[in-house]
């Protein structure tokens, strides 16, 4: 009787991963082994500031779900002590977040991961990080769309500045 319970949790962990891996816009994997407690405690804060799930899953019930939400590449990804980021709407933040952290800390090691359904390495998720935040990218385009109202008010001030002058 307890082999079944066993069973059905496992299956629920399978499917939960499963919907995870297909649902969320981003998922990034990565080997923690060597990070102290403190900095995994420090690492799990600042992910879930951002919004982020982190959850240590056995790679046997990833393997499971990605072979159901056909994602087998991320297969290769799954070896030894594997810690998974789950983001279900900022694209950038578990990508930024985790190469930030293992800039600092050499015991992370970020493998690769899932970006909007695909299956990405680990030179892509350090591409997806060195983005600008959503809000950086934000003020990048609100100060392109101000720049020719400013620039048109700095050359009617200018005009009448120079009018002003002459009369």
């Amino acid at each position: 009787m307890a082999n079944q319970r066993i069973l059905e949790e496992k299956q629920q962990v399978v499917s939960e991963v499963k919907s995870k891996l297909t649902e969320y816009s981003c998922t990034v994997v990565a080997d923690y082994r060597g990070l102290s407690v403190a900095q995994v405690t420090e690492l799990r804060k600042r992910l879930r500031e951002a919004g982020v799930e982190f959850q240590v899953i056995k790679n046997t019930l990833v393997r499971r779900a990605t072979a159901e939400a056909e994602l087998t590449e991320l297969d290769e990804h799954l070896t030894g002590p594997t810690a998974y980021a789950f983001s279900k709407e900022d694209l950038i933040a578990p990508a930024k977040i985790l190469t930030e952290f293992a800039k600092k800390n050499d015991a992370l090691k970020v493998k690769g991961g899932i970006v909007e359904g695909r299956v990405v390495g680990f030179d892509q998720i350090k591409a997806l990080a060195d983005l600008p935040s959503r809000e950086g990218l934000l003020s990048m385009l609100l100060s392109v769309l101000q720049a020719p109202v400013r620039n048109f008010a700095l050359a009617v001030k200018a005009v009448s500045e120079k009018k002003e002058a002459e009369a």
